[in-house]
């Protein structure tokens, strides 16, 4: 590991060294990928000259008490070098995670997509309040929301809704909430009072530039017809709704939010490249090949990632056996408390 942070530095003083070149300013693409690498490793730097300073401070230390005669003055020392080993520890800790594999979808944009799984008209509602606490979450980090494509079942839930999500670190904060979210709670219909248990699939995709997929014009069907509202009523006159068809692997999406035909297209190519990204970053990463339905299962009570029991105001995410009491405040989008504990355990996985 320490061949390695060497290495880190020893580039980075060089990225540094290349900044201060008056020739480089003459050529801002390359001054901009410079200035780019040189921030990423900044931190690490930092980190590891911290973690320099710390060890020199315990070898003093050491070197003091070894010297040292009176009893008194050796506990004192003694407790500063135990808290220095400590921060040591700490610091050692950290640099792993910082030299861990960085995921190169964490700086993008987002597709994310939220479904109604079993459950019926009480899946829908809770994928309403899914959708409400990442929006809240999104506001939190000034990330703009942006609808692509929605269908209400006019009680105020949603057969499914699809969002995109743009803003720095938006893929990194939201990848691990993939999967089936089980709720547990009363309807309001329910005049027993039973608990009913329902399911809801979430799928994060990172959102793919035309450069990363090229997609053959050949290759897709673009349909155009009149958008329409809950209970079928006309939203506008002109066909201005879209619906792709990628041939080759038969994706379907569609796009109906705006009122352009052009800009609802575009938006429809934005999830479409999307998608194809992802597939083919599961097949690269040497995952059996298999369509979408793999991100999130199949939407059954058994599969999940998460619960939300209403009664008991709870929130369990099964994967780290972690269980907060505060589904309220999580629901406003306050994710943080679940968020930071996923990533420190599979930063964790990763670093094996």
């Amino acid at each position: 590991m320490f061949d390695r942070l060497e290495s880190v530095i020893e580039k980075f003083q060089k990225l540094e060294k290349d900044l201060g070149n008056p020739g480089l300013l003459n050529n801002q693409k390359e001054y901009q990928q410079v200035a780019k690498e040189h921030a990423e490793l900044a931190p690490i730097a930092d980190k590891y000259a911290n973690y320099k300073r710390l060890k020199e401070q315990v070898q003093e230390n050491q070197a003091l008490f070894e010297r040292e005669e009176d009893p008194e003055m050796r506990v004192l020392i003694r407790e500063e070098i135990a808290g220095l080993k400590d921060r040591l520890e700490a610091a050692e800790n950290e640099l792993k995670l910082m030299l861990a594999p960085k995921d190169p979808n964490d700086d993008r944009n987002v597709i994310l997509e939220i479904r109604a799984g079993t459950g019926g008209g009480e899946a829908a509602l809770f994928v309403a309040d899914l959708f409400r606490m990442y929006s809240r979450y999104a506001e939190m980090h000034k990330w703009k929301v942006e609808l692509v494509d929605s269908n209400p079942t006019g009680i105020g839930g949603f057969k499914e809704i699809i969002v995109s999500v743009d803003g720095k670190g938006a893929f990194s904060r939201l990848k691990f909430e993939r999967g089936v979210h089980r709720v547990q709670r009363i309807p309001v219909t329910e005049s027993q009072g039973r608990i009913h248990t329902s399911a809801v699939t979430v799928a994060v995709l990172p959102e793919a530039e035309e450069v990363d997929v090229f997609i053959d014009p050949n290759d897709i069907r673009v349909d155009v017809f009149r958008s329409s509202g809950p209970g079928g009523q006309s939203v506008n006159t002109t066909d201005s709704a879209v619906r792709i068809t990628h041939i080759p692997t038969g994706l379907v999406v569609v796009c109906q939010d705006e009122k352009s035909q052009h800009k609802n297209k575009a938006k429809a190519l934005k999830v479409l490249r999307a998608r194809l990204l992802d597939g083919m970053q599961r097949e690269q990463e040497a995952k059996i090949a298999r369509d979408r339905k793999s991100q999130v299962g199949t939407g059954d009570r058994s599969e999940r990632i998460r619960t939300y029991n209403f009664p008991q105001n709870r929130v369990t995410d099964h994967r780290i056996n972690l269980t907060l009491y505060k589904l309220e405040v999580i629901l406003t989008g306050m994710l943080d408390e679940l968020i930071d504990p996923l990533n420190a355990y599979f930063q964790a996985e990763a670093l094996k």
